[in-house]
């Protein structure tokens, strides 16, 4: 019998070639989509889930405030939470300090080599992190001043070979010895490193006048808990509240306090970003979305086997009538009918796992993520293979069965066959879902690439165009301000160099130098606030075309000047002043030290449009260290950048000239934005295209059923337009109806999204009037394709149609 059943499907097939092409290939396009949107979504769910304690082990955050209102979120906090909270709370079993140290030169004879990502850790790093060592012991390798642990590849790159424990390498003027090489970082973590240097290490340069263990104001700490089995977080992160205000009231200090909480390690990745975060991170809300629409999709893909084996079944009637009628019962029908949708699911996932081969490139260039063929050999991917398959076949394929199955033999032999009203509903029901559904995911993908769009062209209150950054040098430089004295003035000479500055932050990057109690000579310490401070040159606000508002901006003209500082609009609003004038030639007590402020510039976005203003407050740093800013003019580019090269080369020799394009760096920030606009725009168009298979398929079904009615129509006189028009109208009115309801969800759904950008597109009608524009054109299309070709149709062949 199950042969029977299996060679009456494949007969089916070939028989209905058009219609078996079509059921295939959108159940194969939407089972493609959705496992490659599930293989996207696992690996952003999958960060950190490789650590052996990863469910005892939690990041400390902190929550920064001042006079009660919340003034910054960081990643990392003071760095005495640590030990203090190990001290503290037996419910700690072991915590890891982590610091970043930037970036690095490391020499080894003749081999110098720049360590991008640096950090200091404390020695119980690999109890709390499941990283492997290839040599070295992971319970002593971060115990010892001047001991490191270096990676593999740094390992080949600055030695030749991993066999390197016990070997020296210098920065700047110091010496590490090598204690340990682990292997490469995975991919899915959260934190990674070229060089792990010793606490210790730390500790010694810091010197025993800045106590880093006692510091409860001194943030730059990345800290992480290891708690005993059986503690709840939460319970433990409410005991911290009290220890901490006790902590701060002894301190007291312009009203600073500071909350601190527990984030789980697997949910860092995911988690929003704050500063001094050792990653990126993903994005929670996106990855969440994806996963819902990937459930579109296959749902999309399903409704449309549904629809279109219905439609054909009408012209399967007599068949069944046949088989109830020689003894066939409704058992049997269901199970011959669940065996082709089963047959057709199974061509459908082979088909599936071909276009996601042939595809995988794309897919991995648009999402960002390396996805490789080893996905193939992954036990999710397979999990989801046979889920889709099990699931696919019972959800696309009950229903027609049932319908199929209750065909009454003496009416399908009498020619009475008619559609249930029911039925119908439930058809059009789920066409005004694929609809909907695309409706949604169109105003959704628009709004995403307009957001991004207008974020990336915004004015940004400076000039970053034109500019050419040279990261800091990295080897040690007997007189720093000397030589880059030098290497302007030399620079200078070329007509193509506008201007350079040096500056502790370029526009684009977060601003680490983070100040509190900061005040007006004279107030009382309580009034003190929280500023973010960036230091640079007497050009740095000129040469980015900063806009002055009151007073000046730093000149050498005046010695005075690395004692002044200036102020943005929303750090002299902090400060209490409602006009910018008020605030030039005004006082500030900053750490102990008095300043001048001398000029007001406007506010500018220093980093993307994600985040608000900060109150920034400029410091004129003649000999400051940081990134070079070079304007240049771009007629002759190689002939220029050559000659910055030769130039560095001569007053920083042996130091890396490692440059990059202002203008790109800070569209960077917004590289996740459009990849998941690219994600979200590939699969809305998925969605779409299997949603209109799906309309054929009620297209179809509804001209079966008419068929005798527009042959009656055209003998008596209707023509071909208002043949099309009868058609049209039911189709109409259900794009509408998916329509509104799209509408009215997509509206609430991006404006929730768009709340996460301090700088946002205004919601307009623009964003729904195109999707239904777009949609109704394909879906018409769709629709006349099939009633063009009903409505010519001889209507002396319609009326003979049984």
């Amino acid at each position: 019998m199950i042969k029977n059943y299996f060679l009456i499907a494949l007969r089916n097939l070939k028989k209905n070639k058009a219609f078996s092409f079509i059921n295939i290939a959108g159940l194969a396009i939407g089972m493609a989509a959705a496992l490659l949107i599930i293989q996207y979504v696992t690996f952003e769910l999958s960060f950190d889930n490789f650590h052996a304690k990863k469910d005892r082990v939690f990041r400390v955050t902190q929550d920064r405030f001042e006079h009660g209102k919340l003034s910054t979120q960081w990643a990392g906090g003071a760095f005495a939470e640590g030990n203090s909270f190990k001290n503290n709370f037996p419910q700690v079993e072991d915590y890891v300090k982590v610091v970043d140290n930037g970036s690095l030169l490391a020499v080894n004879n003749d081999t110098r080599i720049t360590l991008e990502k640096t950090y200091f850790a404390g020695p119980s790093f690999f109890n709390l992190f499941s990283y492997p060592l290839i040599s070295g012991d992971p319970k002593t390798a971060l115990r010892d001043v001047n001991s490191a642990v270096i990676t593999e590849t740094v390992a080949k790159k600055l030695f030749g070979t991993t066999d390197v424990v016990g070997k020296t390498f210098k920065f700047d003027l110091n010496l590490l010895k090598v204690t340990g090489v682990m292997k490469d970082y995975p991919e899915n973590t959260h934190f990674r490193s070229d060089l792990l240097m010793s606490y210790a290490t730390l500790l010694k340069f810091a010197g025993p006048k800045n106590n880093l263990e006692t510091a409860w104001l001194n943030d730059g700490c990345l800290t992480y808990l290891l708690l005993k089995p059986g503690v709840d977080a939460k319970a433990l992160e409410a005991k911290f509240v009290p220890y901490v205000d006790g902590v701060y009231k002894k301190i007291n200090w312009s009203g600073a306090t500071a909350a601190y909480h527990l984030l789980p390690l697997e949910k860092i990745h995911l988690s929003p970003n704050l500063m001094l975060e050792a990653e990126p991170h993903g994005d929670g809300k996106s990855v969440y979305l994806l996963a819902g629409i990937s459930i579109f999709v296959i749902i999309i893909a399903w409704i449309n086997y549904i629809n279109l084996a219905t439609a054909r079944g009408i012209g399967r009637a007599k068949e069944v009538g046949v088989r109830k009628t020689l003894g066939s019962n409704k058992g049997q029908l269901l199970a011959q009918f669940m065996l082709e949708a089963m047959l057709l699911n199974g061509l459908a996932i082979v088909l599936a796992i071909v276009m996601i081969i042939v595809f995988l490139p794309i897919f991995s260039a648009i999402s960002g993520q390396n996805i490789t063929l080893t996905l193939l050999v992954k036990p999710v991917f397979w999990l989801a293979v046979v889920s889709l398959f099990l699931l696919g076949s019972f959800f696309s394929g009950f229903y027609p069965a049932l319908v199929l199955s209750n065909f009454k033999p003496v009416e399908v032999m009498k020619g009475k066959l008619s559609a249930s009203p029911r039925g119908i509903i439930l058809r059009k029901v789920m066409v005004v879902f694929q609809f909907a559904a695309s409706f949604f995911l169109l105003i959704g993908s628009l709004t995403v690439y307009k957001q991004v769009n207008f974020m990336e062209k915004q004015k940004l209150g400076i000039n970053i165009d034109q500019t050419l950054v040279i990261k800091p040098p990295l080897a040690h430089v007997d007189s720093f301000y000397r030589s880059m004295s030098a290497f302007k003035n030399e620079s200078l000479r070329d007509a193509s160099v506008k201007s350079i500055t040096v500056s502790t932050n370029i526009p684009g990057d977060p601003v680490g130098w983070n100040a509190g109690g900061i005040k007006l000579k004279g107030t009382d310490q309580a009034t003190g606030k929280q500023y973010r401070i960036i230091g640079g040159d007497y050009d740095f606000l000129k040469a980015y075309g900063a806009h002055l508002l009151a007073g000046r901006l730093f000149s050498k003209d005046f010695s005075t000047d690395p004692h002044g500082v200036v102020f943005n609009e929303k750090a002299v609003q902090q400060l209490g002043f409602d006009k910018p004038e008020q605030a030039v030639g005004k006082e500030i007590d900053f750490w102990g030290q008095v300043y001048t402020i001398v000029g007001v510039v406007q506010n500018f976005h220093q980093q993307s449009l994600h985040d608000a203003y900060d109150a920034l407050i400029f410091r004129c740093i003649p000999d400051v260290r940081g990134n070079v800013s070079v304007k240049i003019s771009t007629d002759n580019l190689p002939r220029t950048i050559a000659a910055l090269k030769s130039n560095w080369k001569a007053f920083f020799p042996g130091d890396q000239f490692d440059y990059f394009f202002l203008d790109q760096h800070f569209n960077e920030q917004y590289h996740a934005d459009r990849q998941f606009g690219q994600v979200f725009a590939t699969f809305t168009g998925i969605g779409i295209f299997v949603a209109c298979l799906g309309l054929f398929g009620l297209v179809s079904y509804t001209i079966v059923q008419r068929t005798k009615e527009i042959g009656i129509r055209k003998v008596l006189g209707a023509s071909v337009n208002s043949i099309l028009t009868l058609l049209y109208k039911d189709f109409a009115l259900l794009v509408m109806i998916a329509f509104v309801i799209a509408a009215l969800l997509g509206w609430y759904a991006i404006h929730q999204w768009l709340q996460t950008y301090a700088f946002r597109i205004d919601i307009s009608w623009i964003l729904f009037a195109v999707p239904f524009i777009v949609v109704l054109f394909i879906s018409f299309t769709t629709v006349s394709w099939l009633t063009f070709k009903a409505a010519l149709m001889n209507p002396v062949r319609s009326l003979k149609t049984e």
